[in-house]
């Protein structure tokens, strides 16, 4: 039982566990610089910042779980070709940026906010976005106090973190799932300093009043159709969905890029006039 436990907490320490990655020179087409800015969460942050002068606004890009700026890029791409700024970084514990433990939203919330403030400096009176992936999209969600942007694009998010534990245990364990899901969940508190209840993005979405486009895949087993469809029922107007067909916990632009793009840029559009 002892060797049990044991493997449950190694495998805990694993999943929280920094995920280090270069991301490289910016590439040229972007025409952009790169960036530190200092975050809430404590770290330094790393990134790209692509401004553009024509006044249409600014689109923050937050990658998810163990990726980095990069698995954005492609969004920068199209985004800055219609005309918006775009800024994407690595949050805290990622990629090129310093911290010590992924935290499932909590920290990397502070993250988000502080680019909202990084661009709010820049120019206060600017329209910003959020296109937040898988852990960007939870960041977004639970920051404290509501993000200070005119639309937010939520992809593959979480409900609770109860629930996202016991979605992946079970593509790998089956029915022991539920069995070591409670295991997980009682580590946060002392690895993590916070309980379950910090990480519940259904709870949030209630309250926000920013206008959101929630985008899932019907074949996310990370994210489960019928959780997906909780949180956009939970969500506060104004809000939009769009179920992928067919997809899961994948890259949903590179999975229906046309749409993607046309859903994407039409939400934005109507929301940062």
């Amino acid at each position: 039982m002892t060797i049990f436990f044991s493997a449950v907490w190694i495998a805990g320490g694993i999943l929280a566990s920094p995920h280090r990655q270069p991301a490289g020179k910016i590439p040229s087409d972007l025409n952009g610089q790169e960036i530190k800015f200092s975050s809430g969460s404590g770290f330094t942050l790393n990134g790209w910042w692509a401004p553009k002068q024509n006044g249409k606004g600014s689109v923050i890009l937050l990658h998810g779980v163990q990726a980095n700026r990069l698995s954005m890029l492609d969004r920068a791409r199209f985004l800055s070709q219609a005309g918006y700024g775009t800024l994407l970084f690595d949050l805290q514990s990622h990629g090129e940026s310093t911290g010590q433990q992924i935290t499932f939203g909590y920290l990397e919330s502070r993250d988000a906010a502080a680019a909202v403030d990084f661009l709010r400096g820049k120019n206060p009176a600017e329209k910003i976005a959020i296109i937040g992936v898988s852990l960007g999209g939870a960041a977004t969600l639970l920051a404290t106090p509501p993000l200070d942007v005119n639309a937010m694009v939520l992809e593959s998010v979480y409900p609770t973190i109860e629930e996202a534990i016991t979605n992946r245990l079970a593509m790998r364990l089956g029915a022991w799932a539920k069995v070591m899901t409670p295991l997980l969940t009682l580590q946060l508190k002392p690895r993590l300093g916070i309980g379950p209840e910090n990480l519940h993005p259904i709870e949030q979405v209630r309250e926000i009043r920013t206008p959101k486009l929630i985008i899932f895949g019907t074949a996310d087993r990370h994210t489960l159709l019928e959780e997906s469809q909780r949180l956009v029922e939970a969500a506060a107007e104004p809000k939009e969905s769009w179920a992928v067909q067919g997809a899961g916990h994948i890259d949903l632009h590179a999975h229906s890029r046309t749409e993607y793009e046309e859903r994407v840029l039409s939400f934005l559009s109507k929301h940062m006039k």
